[in-house]
C-alpha cells in the first residue's frame, strides 16, 4: 500500500500542533490513506516541540524534530523531506491555512500519474492591509525575478518520491523550495484552494521578513539582479551623453549657465547607481561565501524518537 508523507514546518506553533495532527489524522484515516506526519520545529521559542512529542506519543504515525536554532522555513522543509519515507510527499503549513480537504484530490491525481501536484491559490483569505500589501509586493517581485507566477503558487504541493529524491540531491545551501520544485520539471497537475483562517495564533511573517525572504530567494535562484547592474550602467551612460550634448549646445550658442547644479545632479545619480550596484554584487558575494563554507542547511537537536540526543 502506498504511503503518503506530510511535511509540516512549524515556528512557535504550539497552539496548532495538536489540532493539526488531529485534523490530518482523522481525514487521512477516513479516506483510507496510509500516512505519516512529519513536524519540524524551526528553533521555536515556545512549547512547539513538546506538543509534537505529545502528538507522537498518541499516534505512532507522527514523527518530529527540532532545530538547534531558527534556521528558516526553507531548511525546515528540506529537513522534513529528508525524514520522509512515503511514496508521495505533501508539504503544507502547520496552521492549516492550506486546507486539508484538498489532500484527497492531490492524492488521486498522483495515483493517476501526476508527479507534482501544485496547490494554486484562488483567494488569500482575510488578511490585514499591511500584510496583504507586503505579501503582494513580495510575490510580484519574485514573479518577475524567476519568471514564475508566484502570486498563485505556494509551498502547498504534492511531490512524487522521485521528485523528492532529485531535490535532496541538489547541492546548494540557499534553497527556494517553491521555485526549485517548479524548476525540476516532471509531469505536473494542479488543484485550486482558498487560504483558510488560522485556528490559533497569528502569522509570523512581517513586511521586513517577507522582503528579506524575497531578496535571499531572488539571489539564490535568479541572476536577474546582476543583470540590472548592467542596465543601470547603460542608463547612467545615456543620461550622461544627453547632459553632455545639452551642455555643449548651450556652450556653443553662448547661453551656458555657470553653476554646479547639473554636475551635482549627475554625480548623485551615478553615485546612487554605483552604490546600488555594489549592494547587489555584495549580496551575491555573500551567497557565494555561504555556499563555499559548506555548512549544513540546519542542525537537528532533538527528535521524537530520540528526544535527548542530537542526530546532526
Amino acid at each position: 500500500m502506498a504511503l503518503l508523507s506530510i511535511v509540516l514546518p512549524a515556528y512557535n506553533e504550539e497552539e496548532n500542533i495538536a489540532n493539526t495532527a488531529g485534523v490530518l489524522s482523522g481525514l487521512l484515516e477516513e479516506q483510507g490513506i496510509d500516512y505519516e506526519l512529519i513536524f519540524v520545529s524551526d528553533g521555536s521559542g515556545d512549547g512547539t516541540f513538546s506538543e509534537i512529542r505529545r502528538a507522537a506519543e498518541r499516534n505512532p504515525r507522527i514523527r518530529g524534530a527540532e532545530f538547534s536554532r531558527n534556521f528558516g522555513k526553507e531548511p525546515a522543509i528540506f529537513a522534513g523531506l529528508e525524514m520522509t519515507r512515503g511514496n508521495a510527499v505533501i508539504v503544507m503549513d502547520c496552521d492549516l491555512q492550506h486546507p486539508p480537504q484538498v489532500i484527497p484530490q492531490m492524492w488521486k491525481l498522483w495515483q493517476e500519474g501526476a508527479e507534482v501536484v501544485e496547490g494554486i491559490k484562488v483567494s488569500r483569505g482575510k488578511e490585514s492591509p499591511v500584510h496583504r500589501l507586503s505579501a503582494g509586493l513580495f510575490y510580484k517581485v519574485m514573479s518577475k525575478l524567476i519568471n514564475m507566477d508566484m502570486d498563485a503558487s505556494s509551498d502547498f504541493k504534492l511531490l512524487d518520491r522521485k521528485v523528492v529524491d532529485v531535490l535532496l540531491t541538489l547541492p546548494e545551501r540557499n534553497t527556494f523550495f517553491r521555485a526549485l520544485s517548479f524548476w525540476v520539471g516532471f509531469r505536473t497537475e494542479s488543484v485550486t484552494y482558498e487560504v483558510q483562517e488560522r485556528q490559533y495564533g497569528k502569522s509570523k511573517w512581517s513586511f521586513f521578513s517577507l522582503m528579506k525572504y524575497a531578496v535571499t530567494n531572488a539571489t539564490s535562484f535568479s541572476t536577474l539582479p546582476l543583470q540590472l547592474v548592467t542596465v543601470m550602467g547603460v542608463i547612467a551612460i545615456l543620461f550622461s551623453v544627453v547632459l553632455f550634448v545639452q551642455t555643449l549646445v548651450k556652450y556653443l550658442s553662448g547661453t551656458a549657465v555657470e553653476g554646479f547644479t547639473t554636475v551635482i545632479f549627475l554625480i548623485l545619480i551615478i553615485g546612487g547607481f554605483l552604490m546600488l550596484s555594489l549592494g547587489i554584487i555584495g549580496h551575491y558575494i555573500a551567497r557565494i561565501y555561504e555556499e563555499v563554507k559548506g555548512r549544513p542547511k540546519y542542525i537537528i537537536s532533538r527528535t521524537t524518537w530520540d528526544p535527548d540526543s542530537p542526530v546532526r
